[in-house]
């Protein structure tokens, strides 16, 4: 059964939703650089 020539008799584990996964991974990446961006404005506009 764990015979590596033949993947479609491998069980998955952990099914995942890779669309999911992908909205999540942009949402967090565009997340973190949005709250770079203004942090950067804040020192910006408090250092004149």
């Amino acid at each position: 059964m764990s015979d590596p020539k033949h993947p479609e008799l491998h069980v998955n584990e952990e099914p995942r939703n890779d669309f999911l996964d992908a909205a999540i991974g942009f949402g967090a990446f565009f997340g973190f650089l949005l709250l770079m961006g203004v942090v950067a404005t804040v020192i910006k506009l408090l250092m004149g």
